[in-house]
């Protein structure tokens, strides 16, 4: 009888610390783009899209704050996942990629603008744009957008978050295992990492 409880007790602390583990532990993508300190003890990853309203008021009204609050102070590691929600989204996202070292600086700009890029006529051409202001040749903008890697990349991780955390709308944020979704204010925001 104690060998039959020692075994169960054993295998329910392999179970339950396995569950806990893979839930708290997150696939990295090679396309992951990061804020903050990798020690940190807190982690959020934001799933996005640079034509969703909701996630340029959240990028707008509550990352600043929640930027030098948590990300500048090392309380947060932070990771930006695109999850266009449409091929114009992904399109910016792409280019956002192909920016390298200014891709945070991207986003801001595609979320800025978006109500003048993401609605225009041709929005590709506001894309390139942008682009161009930010300093890549339009010889990089076509080359990145015709980058069917990066492009399965993105779309892979965006299909992993969906199956994976049921990433359903955006903004969603997973943060420490858990998803919450919605342009939450910073008040709310900050109720989700303590």
């Amino acid at each position: 009888m104690k060998g039959f409880v020692r075994v169960m007790t054993l295998l329910a602390v392999l179970v339950i610390g396995g569950m806990s583990q893979a839930k708290a532990a997150d696939k990295a993508w090679d396309i992951d783009k990061v804020m903050g300190k990798a020690d940190a003890p807190i982690t959020v990853i934001e799933y996005s899209s640079l034509t969703c309203p909701h996630c340029a008021d959240f990028q707008k009204e509550t990352f600043p704050k929640f930027k030098a609050d948590w990300i500048d102070t090392g309380k947060v590691k932070f990771i930006h996942r695109d999850f266009p929600l449409d091929q114009v989204a992904l399109a910016a996202a792409m280019v956002s990629e192909c920016a390298g070292d200014r891709y945070f600086t991207f986003i801001d700009t595609f979320f800025a603008a978006q109500g003048t890029w993401a609605r225009s006529a041709d929005p590709l051409v506001a894309i390139k744009g942008i682009a161009r202001l930010g300093g890549m040749s339009e010889a990089q903008v076509t080359s990145c957008l015709k980058d069917q890697a990066l492009m399965s990349q993105i779309v892979t991780r965006k299909q992993a978050a969906v199956e994976d955390y049921k990433v359903e709308s955006t903004p969603s944020f997973l943060i420490n295992g858990k998803i919450t979704a919605g342009a939450l204010t910073y008040d709310d925001f900050v109720k989700l990492l303590k």
